[in-house]
């Protein structure tokens, strides 16, 4: 049960982090992986996706440290969302060519650690003592 909640206060410290920087400086964040965004509609489409959907996501964690019964769920939506974003972006490479995308292998990195520690805590969730 600690090592739940610990994880799920980094993941949400992390989610809530990257959320507010995409939010706030949605031009630098982006420009990390290599995007301009050129038009303001673009500028909005980043606040509100990578910048909205991280805080919103983060919260979420947060409320489940406070509501014991969706403490289960938050990890499960954490292997989710993580192997997601993982299997994604190792198609991206594969469809772009881009063994040389640094940002992207250590996201993947990353995606892989953080989708692994969830399903590992879950299962010792599971497990009867």
């Amino acid at each position: 049960m600690l090592s739940a909640r610990i994880l799920l206060i980094v993941q949400a410290l992390i989610l809530v982090g990257f959320g507010l920087a995409y939010f706030i400086r949605p031009q630098e964040m982006a420009n990390l992986s290599g995007m301009l965004l050129m038009e303001p509609a673009a500028i909005t489409d980043v606040r509100a996706y990578y910048g909205g959907l991280q805080l919103g996501l983060g919260l979420y964690l947060v409320l489940a440290l406070v509501r014991q019964e969706w403490l289960r769920g938050a990890l499960a939506l954490l292997v989710l969302l993580y192997a997601s974003l993982f299997v994604a972006r190792l198609g991206g490479l594969w469809l772009d060519g881009g063994l040389q995308q640094t940002f992207n292998l250590s996201a993947m990195l990353f995606e892989l650690v953080s989708a692994g520690l969830a399903l590992f805590v879950l299962r010792r969730l599971d497990r009867p003592d």
